[in-house]
């Protein structure tokens, strides 16, 4: 203090506490180093800052500073919650995933990664395939339900991934296991329909190889996927679950009543397979299904199965045609303004908004036509 005044002061006493790893005082020394640079009191008080915008936007700025060095530095001695509390409010999650790959997953540190990975969404793929590896299929499906829609699509895409992989894996090898002590000889199939074509014993007296509720629940998720390689396991797993007894074929929801079929077709359509069988399909449950009870998920998934194949203008007609208004829709699908976006014009759309009165919905697509050039 004698020597370089308040500066130097604060200047040694954050040395110090970095050095002895003292990081939430770390913490509020960097604080009041910001403060101090910007002529401010050292610590805040009730009275509260006046401050002009500039002055606002540098301590700001400051603040976020400290809270990335703190939370970088937690992180990087395994403190998984307290690094992600300082690093939270900067929003890096790209810095945080890059930390938390280098912490070695422990069942000490097990609920709190996960927390950080998935819950906060950190790194939902990585936080995901813990709860799957360490807590098994049954325990990650309900994992998904709860936490996957809360997630992004990429997000959702690779988690009900995971569980395809995973399921048909177990499966194959248990179907491949039974086919072995009948027949005596380990068969050469290496796919669910290849190794069942032939052998209907494998479904007798109610027979089945894996949970059948795990079985029908990841089949559902996979509606999610689009690489072409999931999307065949995926079809896969209907192979196995269309000739399982009937008490053991758990009904699904409009448009997917009868589950292992349905899906089968809509996966077949995304693979470039029998795509009008399943448009026509769809687009019938999509007209015929008692909206008022059964609300809008079969014209979503009508709609949304239209987009992925990438016929975006019918995707719009549909969607405008099908969907009663005023009703809330589920979010299953693409809105009338992702579709004008991909489909590169948002004439329909405003023609669409002008007819029924929507001035915001008018207003956005006018908008975006602009901001995107069009």
């Amino acid at each position: 203090m004698q020597s370089g005044g308040v500066q130097a002061t604060l200047d040694c006493l954050a040395e110090r506490l970095r050095a002895e790893k003292k990081y939430h005082e770390l913490f509020e020394a960097l604080k009041m180093r910001t403060r101090h640079r910007l002529g401010l009191p050292l610590l805040y008080d009730d009275a509260g800052d006046q401050l002009d915008n500039a002055t606002r936007d540098r301590l700001e700025d400051g603040l976020l500073e400290a809270c990335r060095d703190v939370g970088l530095l937690l992180l990087r001695e395994g403190a998984i919650r307290e690094g992600w509390m300082y690093l939270r409010p900067v929003g890096d999650k790209q810095a945080a995933a890059a930390e938390l790959e280098k912490i070695a997953v422990t069942d000490d540190n097990l609920d709190a990664y996960i927390e950080v990975a998935l819950h906060e969404g950190v790194d939902a793929a990585r936080g995901f395939r813990i709860v799957l590896d360490r807590y098994g299929t049954c325990n990650a499906i309900t994992t998904f339900e709860a936490v996957m829609p809360r997630r992004t699509r990429t997000e959702q895409q690779e988690s009900a991934g995971m569980l395809v992989e995973q399921i048909h894996g177990e499966l194959l090898a248990n179907v491949r296991a039974d086919v072995a002590r009948k027949e005596g000889t380990e068969p050469t199939a290496t796919t669910l329909a290849e190794l069942i074509s032939s052998r209907p014993w494998l479904f007798g007296e109610n027979a089945y190889h894996i949970d059948t509720s795990h079985l029908s629940s990841i089949v559902r998720f996979a509606r999610l996927l689009d690489d072409e390689s999931l999307l065949r396991t995926a079809l896969d797993l209907t192979e196995y679950g269309r000739r399982l007894c009937a008490p053991l074929q758990y009904h699904g929801e409009e448009p997917f009543v009868d589950a292992y079929p349905t899906h089968a077709l809509y996966f077949r359509a995304l693979l470039g397979d029998d795509v009008d069988a399943a448009l026509a399909h769809f687009r019938d449950r999509a007209e015929n299904v008692d909206h008022a009870r059964y609300g809008t998920a079969a014209i979503e998934v009508y709609v949304d199965l239209l987009s992925r194949l990438g016929r975006y203008d019918q995707a719009i007609e549909e969607s405008i045609r099908l969907t009663p208004p005023d009703m809330p829709v589920l979010g299953l699908g693409p809105s009338l303004v992702e579709l004008s976006r991909l489909s590169g014009s948002f004439a329909r759309m405003l023609e669409h908004c002008r007819g029924r009165n929507d001035l915001l919905g008018y207003a956005v697509g006018l908008l975006l036509s602009q901001s995107d050039g069009r």
